[in-house]
């Protein structure tokens, strides 16, 4: 069976932003996209291409749980079809003599997020995969801040940066870890298209909050996964009110555009609500860090190309790119092989 990018689930929109009569412009994988809800509040996808003379729907609007036209009127409903053209007449009893329709992709809505998958209706794909369900979201005892940020940068090395350890003393020093030259071991494993990395002997090098987040210097539980082929999340145990999950979407709009969404779930106890206004800040000054080291590198790789000198604490690097490659090439990552790896390394 072969497996494309095309196959899977990706985000256009919180649930929260696409509110009645809102249209939304989106881009995944190079397709331009319109999204609204019909007259049923169902999500719509279609492809942001009027048939009649090739306007934008996006810049429209919608009517009646259909989205018009802004060049000649032209409406569409929720699967794309032609229902209203205004030059052959009122709208009342209105049958269009055009029986052609727009290209409509399928939706689902989960979690608090609006997903599209890049394959039309008419070409379904045999794979089944059903969008990644975001770690205790609205569980009772969690709490979640979620932002969305666009990188520079490829889905690729978006989601190698947001699990990779070494990074965070050089670009996000004192914030998020410094460095100390503290020896950590990894155990990574590559096992039916995903990848998990289990660090041991971490403590309290958390940045600025580590008197909050590991008061008693406890060991910490830390693992990193990524799933694919785009989400990645890292999961933080520290005691049984000391839980947190980092979990990133990385959507992609163009070859070198990644437009990410991030949600911090965590399980502070009676602290949820007070810290959420610093997990917030927190988080988004990590990620502007990190937009901007992903921009740098993504300009790097466009003048001299990507050729990477790896090291063994980059064998989670290695296994997420071997699945990506593997969907690029029309396969599917779960039949490679499994493999684990056991890696010292010093932060």
């Amino acid at each position: 069976m072969t497996m494309t990018f095309q196959d899977f689930w990706y985000v256009v929109a919180l649930s929260e932003q696409l509110i009645r009569k809102t249209v939304l412009a989106r881009s995944v994988l190079d397709e331009w996209l319109v999204v609204f809800r019909d007259e049923r509040g169902k999500p719509v996808a279609l492809q942001d291409r009027c048939i009649h003379r090739n306007s934008r729907l996006s810049a429209g609007q919608v009517t009646r749980g259909k989205v018009q036209c802004p060049y000649h009127g032209w409406q569409y409903d929720g699967k794309g079809k032609v229902a209203y053209v205004p030059a052959e007449g009122p709208v009342k009893g209105h049958c269009p003599k055009v029986s052609r329709r727009a290209v409509s992709y399928p939706t689902k809505e989960q979690d608090g997020y609006v997903y599209v998958q890049i394959t039309s209706e008419n070409s379904r794909s045999p794979v089944s995969i059903s969008p990644f369900s975001m770690p205790y979201y609205q569980a009772p005892g969690w709490e979640t801040v979620r932002v969305i940020n666009r990188f520079q940068n490829t889905v690729t090395n978006c989601a190698e940066n947001f699990i990779d350890i070494p990074h965070t003393v050089s670009v996000h020093p004192g914030i998020f870890r410094s460095a100390k030259q503290q020896q950590l071991n990894m155990t990574v494993s590559r096992v039916e298209g995903s990848v998990t990395a289990t660090y041991r002997q971490e403590t309290n090098n958390l940045g600025w909050f580590s008197w909050f987040l590991n008061p008693q210097g406890y060991e910490i539980s830390h693992t990193d996964r990524f799933y694919m082929p785009n989400v990645t999340s890292v999961e933080y145990n520290m005691g049984p009110t000391r839980r947190c999950f980092i979990t990133s979407q990385s959507v992609p709009e163009t070859k070198d555009s990644t437009l990410v969404y991030t949600d911090v779930t965590f399980n502070y106890g009676l602290w949820n609500k007070l810290a959420s206004p610093f997990v917030r800040w927190t988080a988004q000054r990590i990620i502007h860090q990190d937009v901007a080291a992903l921009k740098l590198q993504q300009e790097t790789i466009t003048k001299y190309g990507e050729q990477f000198a790896h090291t063994p604490v980059d064998a989670i690097h290695v296994f997420v790119e071997s699945i990506r490659g593997a969907i690029a090439n029309g396969k599917d990552p779960r039949n490679l092989p499994d493999k684990t790896v056991d890696v010292t390394f010093w932060i």
